[in-house]
């Protein structure tokens, strides 16, 4: 399995990250995804990759609720990065309507700026979209059919929003713990569409899959979300996970080896 969405770098870890790590990898883990969240999350996000290298892979980004009155310096920080080195992706960006709306307009700027990078530097986006699917979809309208690729991160939508993203091409939906919540009707919705379009995440510590829900979530409870997808396609474990690591190691210019 591939996690490709975990926060495992940040300060809920601090004092079992090791473990968490071993743990993920005796689950059947075997690489894991740190998408960035602003500057405050580089370091230590760059010294757990530097501690697991080929199975921690850095992703470069500036979060929409990040985006505040100092956009434009982190905006160039992302941007110095990106020169100074090689990311596996640039992400996790997007638009939140959900938490604060002061800098909505500053959100999409920063995103749309964000994409422009994706599309210079051929690397995939990871997308964080909350209460903004449609404005999401126009902040990416100027940059379809431009080789734009990438996940929609913890995709918890209806199945007209899973298939206008599966139809602007080149985008997968992260598929997480929420897929095991009773009421959050995202299971009808997988169910009608093909596993290719599909990736696995846990977005850790956040959105604990069931049996686990409520208490801090790790990229070995992955197997749980992988599990209730195998259910919902009546397909066997081992050809979810086949199929769902192949699409991660596809979208991130992966090899079972780096």
């Amino acid at each position: 399995m591939i996690d490709t969405h975990a926060h495992i770098y940040a300060e809920e870890f601090d004092a079992d990250r090791d473990a968490v790590i071993e743990r993920a990898k005796a689950a059947g883990v075997e690489k894991i995804i740190l998408p960035g969240i602003d500057s405050s999350s580089f370091g230590a996000l760059l010294s757990l990759e530097e501690k697991y290298p080929g199975y921690c892979h850095a992703a470069i980004g500036l979060h929409p609720t990040s985006v505040k009155s100092d956009y434009q310096q982190e905006l160039e920080l992302v941007e110095f990065e990106l020169k100074r080195r090689t990311y596996i992706a640039i992400g996790e960006i997007g638009i939140d309507l959900y938490w604060d709306q002061t800098f909505v307009k500053e959100q999409i700027l920063v995103f749309q700026q964000q994409l422009k990078w994706a599309v210079e530097y051929n690397k995939p986006v990871i997308i964080h979209v909350r209460n903004s699917f449609r404005e999401t979809m126009q902040a990416m309208e100027p940059y379809r059919n431009s080789g734009l690729k990438g996940v929609f991160h913890s995709f918890s939508g209806d199945f007209k929003e899973a298939s206008e993203i599966i139809k602007f091409g080149g985008f997968l939906l992260g598929i997480n713990g929420i897929i095991t919540f009773r009421n959050s009707g995202l299971g009808s919705v997988v169910q009608q569409i093909d596993i290719k379009h599909l990736v696995l995440e846990t977005d850790a510590p956040y959105l604990t899959p069931v049996p686990y829900r409520g208490k801090r979530n790790e990229s070995a409870f992955l197997s749980f979300t992988a599990n209730h997808i195998a259910a919902l396609y009546s397909m066997p474990y081992d050809a979810v996970i086949e199929q769902t690591t192949k699409n991660a190691l596809n979208l991130f210019n992966l090899s079972s080896k780096n």
